[in-house]
């Protein structure tokens, strides 16, 4: 009781004080021993006139210093935690007792038996700081150790013990499914049209750099990242010789943080490459992997499992960034990048994923530099402004919680991909009413989850809910009763670019209302029976189907490179093309086309030719041919408005324009043009 009321009369008097003392740093590393043991070293850097006490001390005296070890069957301790570093002892009056204690540093070891070559120790640790004035609460650190044996395998094999996994079999199976199925050839000639370069790919690599931006600062407030803030900056600030020495080394390891991750986006980029990286986007069988692959982080960031890299690479680069120097800080930027990998590894996975269907050459790198700017930037400026720290929230459950909102946001994004597959194969099973169903119910467990009514097993009890938490609930609790009209046809333009099609939709009010005569029956046309117009438009499905009819009607063509993956299209859709000046311009002055390049339909033996040694087997193949050689251009969606009568370009063509009057206008320029050369 005496102990009880000690801690609490320090903990008032800590919290009373103006600024908060960080007098203890603690740091972890690991050695191999021989016959697949390793050693856990646990170093504490003590500030001078403080102390922290050994783990053996008497009841009724301060919090003695002790560690606890999460069981796994990866390893098993050999004896206690042993104590490395003198003791000082002496008679404390606070605590009238004679007392043992660690000045300036305090060096703790634990051993263990690995039964498989690599591992990762984790724990925590609890101990109580102190001066001859004062003691501050006791403070509880979380540690993760990689360790790496050596000789395991001969132990293993005398002991008998399971045997060690094969990766390198796993590795070639996985190969041998990503095979892409290889396709039949076909012969068309193709008339190429020089035509400036849009902006969407620009705009989509904004877009991707803020997605990139956010991803970082998620990645920041996630329980792998946020602890080692204040250790990293303690790091810094107490290591640099002078004031001078610490900004050049915190500005070198932000810069090398930025380096790494920029770096991965750029290999991403070069394996693939530009075309591929557009293939992804409309890809059936990538968009399922896709799909599975952020289901996986989903289940990972809702406390299914964790996601680690092997721990010997972390090791190995720990290892190098105990020599200093500039390499040895570049070297703690990549441990922090492993260690981490368990709560970043979703959140760069599902931006790479996002990035590189963008279909943009540089895409995964932009998406990286704006993830690494976010990630780098707190350790920098805490580094630059230590007394900052002071401000930060403590680490607690609110981290875990942060985690488990991400998953969320992940399965509700894992959808879109599904969707994806859907529409590329004309399955025709997982509507727009389904996908809003599961997003309605998805966004509400989240709501009912940050208020405290579902817990997950990593979670602490909610006591109490934050202001910051009310908000997140009510915010998604109302986005979940916003997509309620949509299971009846409600436009939902706020997120009708994530949404299947409208015309997936099988009760629609919305539509009816926007059609003032009934829809034409575009069984009629070619593909008709495939393909769907937005909005009841007659389009057409065929280039050359819908030229003819063009020339026909003596009308101009507006013909519409789109997707079934293709976000901006249903967003174009969705938002500018149901306004009536757009509306009115396409149905009443325009012939439309719309080619799916995405399209998995097999084309007819007799129309499957070979084009300059490019097999081409699909619908959805022969369209993007046709854009990529004609057009130069491989983005959706692409807008191009030709003459009927030559063929050739009334407007330069252009990609998604949300701006309804610059839409508009496009679409009139291409009417006046028309009717001037005929």
């Amino acid at each position: 009781m005496k102990k009880l009321f000690f801690v609490l009369f320090c903990s008032l008097s800590f919290l009373g004080q103006a600024q908060i003392f960080t007098p203890v740093s603690w740091k972890f590393s690991a050695k191999s021993l021989e016959k697949g043991e390793v050693e856990v070293i646990l170093t504490a850097k003590i500030d001078a006139g403080w102390h922290i006490y050994s783990q053996h001390v008497k009841a009724g005296g301060p919090v003695p210093t002790s560690f606890t070890f999460t069981p796994s069957k990866d390893f098993s301790p050999i004896g206690e935690v042993e104590e490395q570093t003198k003791l000082m002892e002496g008679f404390e009056k606070t605590f009238n007792m004679n007392i043992s204690w660690f000045e300036n540093q305090a060096v703790f070891s634990q051993k263990f038996k690995l039964k498989k070559p690599t591992a990762t120790i984790k724990g925590t640790l609890e101990y109580m700081v102190c001066d001859d004035q004062r003691c501050l609460p006791p403070e509880e650190v979380a540690f993760k150790i990689p360790v790496k044996a050596v000789g395991l395998e001969e132990v293993l094999q005398k002991e008998d013990i399971a045997k060690i996994p094969n990766a390198k079999k796993d590795s070639a199976v996985a190969s041998k499914k990503d095979n892409p199925e290889k396709n039949a050839v076909t012969k068309v000639k193709a008339k190429t049209i020089a035509l400036p370069s849009t902006s969407s790919e620009e705009s989509s690599l904004w877009l991707t750099f803020l997605a990139g931006l956010l991803g970082g600062l998620a990645a920041v407030f996630m329980p792998c990242i946020f602890p080692l803030l204040p250790m990293t900056v303690s790091f810094f600030t107490k290591q640099a010789e002078n004031r001078t020495s610490g900004i050049k080394d915190s500005l070198i390891y932000g810069f090398s943080i930025v380096v790494i991750y920029v770096s991965l986006g750029l290999l991403i980029t070069v394996l693939f490459g530009a075309d591929a990286l557009n293939s992804l986007s409309t890809n059936g069988i990538f968009n399922f992997f896709f799909f599975l692959l952020l289901v996986a982080f989903a289940a990972s960031f809702l406390g299914a499992f964790e996601i680690m890299l092997p721990s010997s690479w972390a090791n190995k680069l720990d290892q190098k960034a105990d020599k200093g120097g500039y390499w040895g800080i570049f070297f703690m930027a990549s441990t922090l990048s492993l260690v981490s990998f368990s709560c970043t590894g979703p959140i760069i996975g599902t931006l790479l994923v996002q990035a590189a269907t963008t279909g943009a050459l540089l895409g995964p790198a932009v998406g990286m530099l704006g993830f690494a700017i976010s990630l780098a930037l707190p350790f920098t400026l805490f580094s630059l402004f230590p007394s900052w720290l002071n401000s930060l929230p403590k680490s607690g459950s609110w981290l875990n919680s942060v985690k488990v909102t991400l998953g969320f946001l992940e399965l509700a994004l894992s959808l879109k991909f599904l969707s994806n597959v859907d529409l590329a194969y004309h399955w025709e099973w997982f509507d727009r009413e389904i996908f809003l169903v599961l997003w309605i119910i998805l966004f509400a467990l989240l709501g009912f989850y940050l208020l405290g009514k579902i817990r997950f097993a990593h979670d602490s009890e909610l006591k109490t809910i934050t202001v910051p938490r009310f908000f997140l609930a009510v915010i998604s609790l109302s986005f979940s009763l916003y997509m309620i009209p949509g299971l009846w046809g409600a436009p939902l333009k706020a997120i009708a670019a994530f949404l299947p099609p409208q015309q997936t939709q099988d009760f629609d009010l919305s539509a009816r209302s926007l059609e003032s005569t009934s829809p034409p029956n575009t069984s009629t046309h070619k593909y008709g029976e495939l393909f769907h117009a937005p909005l009841g438009l007659d389009a057409f499905f065929d280039y050359e189907e819908g030229m003819a009819y063009a020339r026909k009607v003596n009308k101009p063509v507006l013909i519409d490179f789109t997707g079934h993956s293709c976000v901006n299209c249903r967003k174009m859709e969705a938002t500018v093309w149901p306004e009536p000046v757009v509306l009115k311009q396409i149905k009443e002055d325009y012939v439309l086309i719309q080619l799916y390049v995405d399209d998995k339909t097999e084309l007819p033996l007799a129309e499957q030719q070979e084009i300059e040694g490019k097999q081409i087997k699909t619908l959805g193949k022969k369209w993007s041919f046709l854009q990529t050689t004609r057009f130069k251009a491989n983005s959706q969606p692409y807008y191009v408005l030709l003459d009927s009568k030559n063929e050739q370009v009334l407007q330069t063509p252009q990609g998604a324009n949300f701006d309804i009057n610059a839409f508009a206008n496009f679409l009139n320029k291409g009417l006046v043009q028309y009717r001037q050369r005929n």
